[in-house]
């Protein structure tokens, strides 16, 4: 699977209208790229402003697109993660509809199924966002 991935349905478990990632700009073992517009009928905007439980999951799903990714090369099926828990969620501005973000997660950790994970969202070289988070990968 070449890189950029633009149509990511086939690599997270969210679907329709809860998919907060647009496309797969760049991934290895430990760094995933995303891309997102923010649009007006997304649930997470109010008043033309897209909030920051958005944001959280603009980030958890941009490590789910990481597995997803994985998975999809390595023949295997595409697991359902959970947000674990969320540490230092720094937020510095709200993006607006028609804003495109960029997000980046680092990978800090991983045994078994939990992953802990740096997340960074910016729009227009500008950080919004950036927190820890732990997430748990699996379909039980």
């Amino acid at each position: 699977m070449d890189l950029p991935v633009e149509d990511i349905r086939a690599l997270i478990p969210q679907k329709a209208p809860f998919v907060m990632v647009g496309k797969l700009l760049y991934a290895d073992e430990l760094t995933t790229k995303s891309s997102f517009t923010v649009s007006q009928d997304n649930v997470f905007v109010k008043d033309g402003v897209f909030h920051e439980a958005g944001l959280m999951e603009n980030i958890a799903q941009t490590a789910a697109l990481r597995a997803g990714y994985i998975a999809q090369k390595d023949g295997k099926l595409v697991e359902t993660g959970y947000i674990g828990a969320v540490k230092n969620f720094e937020v510095f501005n709200l993006p607006k509809v028609g804003d495109e973000l960029t997000t980046e997660i680092s990978v800090q950790n991983q045994i078994f199924n939990v992953t802990v994970i740096d997340g960074k969202v910016w729009h227009n070289g500008n950080l919004l966002v950036q927190c820890e988070m732990k997430i748990f990968i699996g379909n039980e």
